[in-house]
């Protein structure tokens, strides 16, 4: 239950802190007076927008698959939240290869949308749903080989094994993994300046161009839990998670708080960044990514090695 309600308050406490974020980085006045103190209504009002648009399913849709993708694609990140650990045994589900299992989760949330782009019967919808496929292939493979130098330093695929042997020296040390993870993370989210496949000057709304009501709200509801997954395990992996001051006891909001300054920075990139074409895209992946990963994972096993 506990594992619930952070799933359902964190990403939207993402999208507010977002709205708020962007108005003030571009000047947005709406966003900010909606309901008078420092607009806190305006998150209220996009949800009874949503509530009360009529569920609209395509003719020639595939209707089976068309309603159960923006559901494919939120799930998953529940349960990844349930393995991430906030603090030294505070966690919905201790499992020992929790890394793994949240790699996995996140990577079947991609098929929500890849789900949506093919059985809406939308042309626009199948490119982004194409796009999107090729992206996601393109930058799995950097994240994993990110992840996977952090656990060997550590010497565990556990998370919360990782932040027991983590140190102040790993900021230097995996630098490169970490920031391979927050590229490969953003284009994983398909957030700007990732976002090809949901193009709204070339593709509409891509693989969601059909959805309307709270089935395109679910779909945006994963990309802040997406983003909260994220944040959290990038806190996790290289700042140490709980680790700091009075950690005994506040150990959570440690790890809370790196990961919300995670989050602000991947807001941060939206406002700041045009988005890429394709090409750039897809070069950034496989011609400076993967090789600096593989260079990180290779003197990270030199390392290891070295010191035992």
């Amino acid at each position: 239950m506990a594992v619930l309600a952070a799933f359902l308050v964190f990403p939207l406490l993402v999208g507010q802190a977002e709205h708020k974020l962007m108005a003030h980085m571009q000047g947005r006045l709406g966003p900010m007076y909606a309901g008078g103190f420092h607009g806190w209504a305006q998150l209220v009002a996009d949800g009874v927008k949503f509530v009360q648009k009529e569920d609209i399913t395509p003719r020639a849709a595939d209707r089976t698959v068309f309603r159960i993708a923006p559901f494919v694609a939120l799930v998953p990140y529940l349960l990844a939240l349930g393995v991430l650990p906030l603090q030294s045994g505070v966690a919905g589900v201790d499992v020992p290869a929790s890394a793994v299992l949240v790699l996995a989760a996140t990577s079947v949330g991609a098929l929500g949308t890849l789900m949506a782009g093919w059985a809406s019967a939308n042309k626009y919808a199948l490119l982004g749903a194409l796009r999107s496929a090729a992206q996601l292939v393109s930058y799995e493979l950097p994240l994993v080989l990110a992840v996977a130098s952090a656990c060997l330093a550590a010497g565990t695929l556990s998370l919360s094994g990782v932040v027991a042997a983590w140190s102040p020296w790993w900021l230097l040390w995996q630098l490169p993994g970490m920031l391979v993870f927050l590229v490969a993370a953003l284009a994983e989210l398909q957030r700007p300046p990732f976002d090809m496949p949901i193009a709204d000057a070339e593709l509409v709304m891509g693989p969601w161009t059909e959805y309307t009501g709270l089935r395109f709200a679910f779909f945006l509801l994963a990309e802040y839990a997406g983003i909260v997954v994220f944040s959290v395990l990038f806190a996790v992996l290289w700042l140490g998670g709980w680790r700091g001051p009075f950690d005994e006891h506040l150990g959570w909001l440690w790890t809370l708080l790196k990961g919300f300054v995670v989050a602000v920075l991947v807001i941060w990139f939206r406002v700041a960044w045009p988005r890429m074409r394709e090409d750039q895209l897809q070069r950034l992946a496989w011609l400076f990514l993967l090789p600096l990963a593989l260079i990180q994972l290779a003197l990270t096993g030199i390392g290891v090695v070295m010191t035992q």
